[in-house]
């Protein structure tokens, strides 16, 4: 089946499976080597039939099981080929199909979170519709793999080959199931344009109450402690209903069409059996010839009826499928070619050359020039939501400049290779990583430090004091998340990890959080110290300490964003 979306027709089978899925080129060439073998059986067991048929009704000397031996162990063996056939095929695509899906689903995790082709932004923009499809929506997809796809060959395979065989033994049977034939098809893409609309109205209706509860769950205890636990609650009974009116419509959809799909296949095989029986009756064919086109003019019909059948059940899957393909091949076209090539040597100086980055909500920032030296503290300001993290994720290369450009030494980071750049940076983000296990393994976690400087380091923020109070020392173990130490403890810890390298390039957004005006003022002194070693270092900041001169920064830049008329 085909159908139209946007104004062009799309082929029932995408072929970028096959590009992005070993497992379905696999699965695509043994399902057709089933179909020959199945299609094999259907015609030995066809002709048998008619030979034993024929011979029992025209020759009584032949009502026989002897004589009929050949006729019956060919029946027996197409039947058991064909059981034996349905077997494997339907086991090898239910693994296939789980083997395909894990693969789509690897490689769409990739694309989303590789900083090279999908922005923070973006992904931020699409984790709701994202985490759908490639949980919920991805798993129906086994339906489609398992029985839609096996249809679909069955009827490039099987049909023409059973049509050809009619056509030898009685013409004007195989011109009946020529003419009725596409009936079945348009029928289908009538009712898959239908069905289209609904499917997608589903996921959204999905979408949206996965997005609700995830948020929900996040914001439960805030809600909790304010007393509004049940205040959602009216939201998710109503995102519970629209879900069950949309797949309710579905299903209602899927019976009916299933209904007349079955009655279609019905009349368009009663019609040849007509036309034979009328001809038997006038002796215009033989009785061989009329029942081995009676025989197989059902299964000329039966893989159009398997796609009719598994159509609806598929429709999610490939709905799912059709949203991570169309991930897949927008973010390898967003790849440059060029990309991943140069690199950069200490000391590093960074060129914001009128950066601008678009987010779901506007500009974060827009309009952004300014220098940042070795030697040098810059401290970034400017309003919440102005875009001042997303300025260090474009020096990263995490984030695509929508406008302008970030260069290091006259190099623009999206040509860099970010694996070899990265080493050369230090970067404190404002949720620090910290990983299950000891202290030690996270002051680590990014390479081996200098013990002389991360103990210089630890003395100045004060880290050397909260290793005291630990259990164990550096030996301590911690949880993911930090799970067993305090904020300003985390922050220590990442501040000592991040200050302690010798990376010529150091970036630190809000380095003082979480920590008193003494600490503070410590830190900026090392931080100071850091600068003064050669390095260039970026701070984002609100607070005054950080923002006066007589603390350190060498210059302040005001990074402002800019609103998006919806």
């Amino acid at each position: 089946m085909s159908e139209r979306s946007g104004g062009r027709v799309q082929a029932p089978f995408d072929r970028r499976l096959l590009t992005y899925s070993p497992s379905a080129r696999r699965y695509t060439i043994a399902l057709a080597l089933f179909a020959i073998v199945d299609v094999i059986a259907v015609i030995a067991g066809a002709v048998a039939i008619a030979g034993l048929l024929s011979d029992v009704v025209t020759d009584p000397s032949a009502r026989s099981f002897g004589a009929q031996g050949v006729h019956l162990a060919v029946i027996v063996g197409a039947f058991a080929t064909r059981a034996a056939t349905t077997f494997l095929r339907d086991r090898f695509a239910h693994r296939a199909a789980l083997q395909t899906i894990a693969e789509l689903r690897s490689a769409a995790v990739d694309a989303l979170t590789d900083p090279t082709r999908t922005s923070p932004h973006r992904l931020a923009a699409e984790r709701d519709r994202a985490s759908t499809v490639l949980l919920r929506g991805l798993d129906a997809l086994v339906d489609y793999l398992a029985d839609y796809v096996p249809a679909l060959l069955s009827t490039v395979v099987i049909t023409p080959l059973v049509i050809a065989v009619v056509w030898w033994a009685d013409w004007p049977s195989a011109v009946i199931i020529v003419v009725t034939m596409p009936l079945i098809p348009v029928f289908m893409v009538l009712i898959g344009m239908l069905t289209r609309d609904r499917t997608r109205r589903k996921l959204d209706a999905m979408s949206r109450q996965s997005a609700q509860l995830l948020d929900l769950l996040t914001g439960l205890p805030t809600l909790k402690a304010l007393g509004r636990a049940n205040g959602p609650a009216a939201r998710v009974d109503s995102l519970g209903a629209s879900l069950t009116r949309s797949t309710m419509s579905s299903l209602r959809i899927a019976f009916l069409s299933g209904a007349v799909l079955e009655l279609l296949a019905t009349l368009c095989v009663a019609l040849v059996a007509v036309g034979i029986g009328l001809r038997l009756v006038f002796g215009d064919m033989s009785l061989y010839a009329g029942v081995l086109a009676l025989v197989l003019a059902p299964e000329a019909y039966l893989p159009l009826r398997r796609i009719g059948a598994a159509f609806h059940a598929a429709e999610d899957g490939r709905e799912a499928s059709r949203e991570v393909l169309a991930l897949l091949s927008s973010a390898a076209d967003a790849t440059p070619a060029d990309r991943r090539d140069h690199t950069v040597a200490a000391p590093l100086t960074v060129t914001l050359d009128d950066l601008g980055v678009r987010g779901r909500d506007g500009w974060t920032p827009r309009r952004l020039s300014a220098m940042l030296r070795p030697g040098e503290v810059t401290v970034l300001t400017g309003a919440n939501g102005a875009g001042k993290s997303t300025v260090l994720a474009a020096i990263l290369g995490l984030e695509t400049a929508d406008e302008g450009c970030v260069r290091i030494n006259d190099v623009e980071v999206g040509t860099l290779d970010l694996d070899a750049f990265h080493r050369h940076v230090a970067w404190l983000p404002q949720n620090p990583v910290i990983e299950p296990g000891t202290v030690s393994d996270n002051l680590a976690l990014f390479g081996d430090l200098d013990p002389d400087l991360v103990a210089e380091v630890s003395r100045a923020v004060a880290f050397d004091s909260v290793v005291a109070e630990l259990p164990a020392g550096l030996a301590t173990t911690i949880g993911a998340g930090g799970n067993g130490i305090s904020a300003g403890q985390r922050q220590r810890l990442a501040l000592v990890r991040t200050l302690a390298s010798n990376a010529p390039l150091v970036l630190l957004d809000e380095p003082t959080a979480h920590l008193d005006d003494e600490t503070a003022a410590r830190v900026m002194a090392t931080i100071d110290r850091r600068a003064a070693a050669g390095a260039t270092v970026v701070i984002v900041s609100h607070r005054a300490d950080v923002l006066d001169a007589d603390a350190g920064a060498h210059g302040v830049v005001n990074v402002a964003g800019e609103a998006v008329a919806r």
